[in-house]
């Protein structure tokens, strides 16, 4: 069974991504490429910095979209967190690998409220709104509580200055084995330190352009 591959949601990806891939925002047009980087690092003004990202998707690639199915399937993911719900293509992707491993839940969250209102829609559309949760909100206070106790598998495509964080909110529940997918990972210094050390209790490799894949092995 291949839910990536059949109606509803085959074509509904096709359409969110080239949505995505017109989308434009003024806000961004407007800022330098030194403060986007400054921005997105920081700590303290990531929520005002995303706020002005609402008109963009923000999506993983279609290619990334691919792999996170693959990975999930691959690992029998039932109990999955996601970081940064966007529109929701990663959701799709997830939620799909999940209901083909038999069914389970997807956490994911997002602050801003537009996004969270069409992500929804798009879940409703997909046909997997029934296996996902998102939570509305800041992740750091959204993903501090009510967490499954085993956790499969964890994808990090929010504020990248919050990796780190959102990890250690996660990490006391993640299997042995489990999967950590970090997109854009090279924005997020602090955390490739800790999963690439060698006593930080996970194996990490850097994965096509833009992703960083580490397994939990402590």
């Amino acid at each position: 069974m291949n839910t990536l591959a059949t109606a509803p949601l085959s074509p509904l990806l096709e359409r969110l991504f080239t949505e995505a891939d017109a989308a434009t925002s003024p806000a961004v047009a407007e800022m330098s490429r030194d403060e986007r980087q400054r921005l997105m690092q920081s700590k303290t003004e990531y929520l005002d910095f995303y706020e002005r990202l609402k008109d963009l998707w923000l999506p993983v690639s279609r290619e990334t979209g691919r792999l996170l199915y693959m990975l999930a399937r691959a690992a029998k993911a039932r109990s999955v967190v996601e970081f940064g719900t966007s529109f929701g293509i990663s959701t799709l992707h997830l939620a799909a690998a999940v209901r083909d491993n038999g069914g389970g839940r997807v956490i994911t969250t997002e602050f801003e409220p537009a996004k969270v209102a069409r992500a929804r829609q798009h879940l409703a559309e997909g046909g997997l709104s029934e296996l996902v949760e998102v939570r509305a909100g800041d992740a750091l206070q959204t993903l501090s509580s009510d967490l499954p106790d085993s956790i499969d598998l964890l994808l990090l495509d929010g504020a990248k200055s919050l990796y780190a964080e959102v990890l250690a909110l996660v990490e006391p529940r993640l299997r042995p084995g489990a999967l950590i997918v970090a997109d854009n990972a090279d924005n997020s210094p602090e955390y490739l330190a800790h999963v690439r050390a060698p006593a930080s209790g996970y194996l990490s490799v850097p994965f096509a352009d833009d992703v960083e894949l580490s397994m939990r092995v402590g």
